[in-house]
């Protein structure tokens, strides 16, 4: 077993290890850090890839990305159903071919400067991304068979390590049909309710998503700790928030300004993740 970041990644650069021999004993990950909803989404379009190589060079340790299915079946990125608020474009996601989407603009209603960004697919995403970074995968619809595909597309891609699946129990329970290895946030029993904490528990999921407006309850995350499942949580509105999510055991408090947070976390030991 490889013990540090840095001693793998001297490995990898010397051609060593491979990315395909990559495991999760392999590349050690962030233990607690600042997730970058939607990428650096605060200055730069959401869900792009210009969004994620910001929050990369900020030092986010998580980022979190939303996928649908495209008409045509390919896997692609955006929160909301239609594609009205962030292109230049009118209608349902679902209803587009990928090649009908990447005729859209997915940067100059953020800013001039991102004019002619492309909407990304989720195979473009994976490949931007450093192996040592969380990556939050939020399935949007497509039931089952958006699980399936997107378990086998992160299988595919050597990321079982470090991608993890934020689903509903449908598109859960699917994914880990078709690759059991794959790491799963169940999302659709969501909120901070001991019925959800018990449900991830006893379903061995990798990660929750609490949710709510900075409460949080300390025995409720201890017991989350005690049985290896790390906590998520949404929505976070200041870094006085975050600290005291930080200090109530949240590993990765969700955030649209990584910039904002990332001094609360260096207050509490949390180093930026550069690469």
């Amino acid at each position: 077993m490889i013990a540090t970041r840095r001693e793998f990644l001297g490995l990898l650069a010397a051609g060593l290890v491979m990315p395909k021999d990559l495991g999760a004993a392999d590349l050690p990950m962030p233990g607690r850090g600042i997730c970058a909803h939607r990428g650096g989404m605060a200055t730069h379009p959401e869900n792009t890839l210009p969004a994620f190589r910001e929050a990369l060079r900020l030092g986010a340790h998580m980022i979190e990305f939303d996928v649908r299915f495209t008409r045509d079946g390919v896997l692609a990125l955006m929160h909301d159903a239609r594609v009205d608020r962030t292109t230049d474009g009118e209608g349902r996601f679902s209803d587009m071919t990928l090649d009908e989407l990447h005729r859209l603009d997915a940067g100059v209603r953020k800013d001039a400067r991102f004019a002619g960004t492309r909407i990304p697919t989720f195979e473009e995403t994976l490949a931007v991304m450093p192996r040592d970074v969380w990556l939050n995968c939020h399935l949007r619809t497509g039931g089952a068979g958006l699980g399936i595909a997107a378990a086998r597309a992160i299988e595919k891609a050597g990321r079982l390590h470090q991608v993890f699946l934020a689903a509903p129990v449908d598109a859960a329970e699917a994914a880990r049909a078709a690759v059991p290895e794959v790491l799963i946030c169940y999302m659709g029993r969501q909120g901070n309710t001991i019925d959800y904490i018990d449900f991830s528990i006893a379903r061995k999921a990798a990660f929750i998503q609490l949710r709510g407006k900075g409460e949080v309850d300390a025995a409720q995350i201890r017991l989350l700790k005690q049985n290896g499942v790390r906590v998520n949580y949404y929505e976070v509105a200041t870094p006085e928030v975050a600290r005291s999510l930080f200090l109530a055991g949240v590993d990765f408090p969700l955030v649209d300004d990584v910039a904002l947070f990332l001094p609360v976390a260096r207050e509490l030991g949390i180093q930026p993740l550069l690469h």
